[in-house]
């Protein structure tokens, strides 16, 4: 499921249901002694799938810890993203060489739980357009599906600056028929690849009662291969 919105210098790794006993290095086991078993087994699903993800692209097994806002700390010159929710995780990783950043969420596919919270998490144009978006396809919760492109803009956003984005930073389009989203940035963007970022742009699917958006950075083609694709 999760391929499908990812380049092929990623590799991902995804599961529907916690394994019964993962195993922890016991740097994890420590950040998890004090949970309670559902936390534990969520804990430990999503980083067996980190740790399948890292052996595509050759890397072997070690602890996943926190970082910096709870972000994962992956090895070095490895970018990558981590998600879960009720009945899915999921995991993706790269070479910084061939990604810049990648930012994973996950959602069930029903309402966010109130107007309240819907304010909070969205800005005036994006409410404005999710009537539209439900006459398109009334079987997404299309307030839910921006709030989970926020947050895999934000998961994308972190690494390149290690500052917080709030929800009224950055403003979500969603379109409906190609299954892609961009969100524009409402505060200045990073140098990334040489380059400020402006927005960012990613995917999503609706599939078996989930919502699945995911945003990557690839790294600006050389100037000569520019070129070449221009027939210069």
């Amino acid at each position: 499921m999760i391929d499908e919105l990812l380049p092929p210098a990623v590799s991902a790794c995804e599961a529907f249901e916690d394994a019964s006993d993962p195993e922890l290095f016991p740097e994890e086991e420590r950040l998890v002694a004090r949970a309670v078993r559902k936390r534990r087994q969520e804990f430990a699903t999503v980083r067996m799938c980190a740790r399948r993800a890292l052996a595509g692209i050759g890397v072997a097994p070690l602890p996943l810890l926190h970082g910096a806002r709870g972000a994962p700390v992956w090895p070095e010159a490895v970018v990558g993203s981590m998600t879960h929710c009720a009945g899915y995780r999921a995991a993706a990783v790269a070479w910084s060489r061939d990604v810049l950043t990648i930012g994973l969420d996950a959602e069930v596919n029903r309402p966010l739980p109130s107007r309240g919270v819907l304010e909070t998490v969205t800005v005036a144009e994006e409410r404005a357009r999710l009537t539209s978006l439900a006459g398109r396809r009334p079987d997404v919760h299309w307030d839910r599906l921006v709030f989970s492109a926020k947050e895999s803009v934000y998961k994308a956003w972190f690494p390149l600056t290690g500052r917080w984005l709030g929800f009224d930073e950055a403003e979500i389009h969603i379109d409906p028929g190609t299954g892609t989203f961009t969100a524009a940035l409402r505060v200045p963007g990073p140098v990334a690849g040489g380059s400020r970022l402006t927005g960012f742009t990613g995917g999503w699917l609706a599939r078996d009662g989930l919502l699945v958006t995911a945003v990557t950075v690839s790294p600006p083609l050389p100037a000569a291969s520019r070129r070449r694709r221009g027939g210069a």
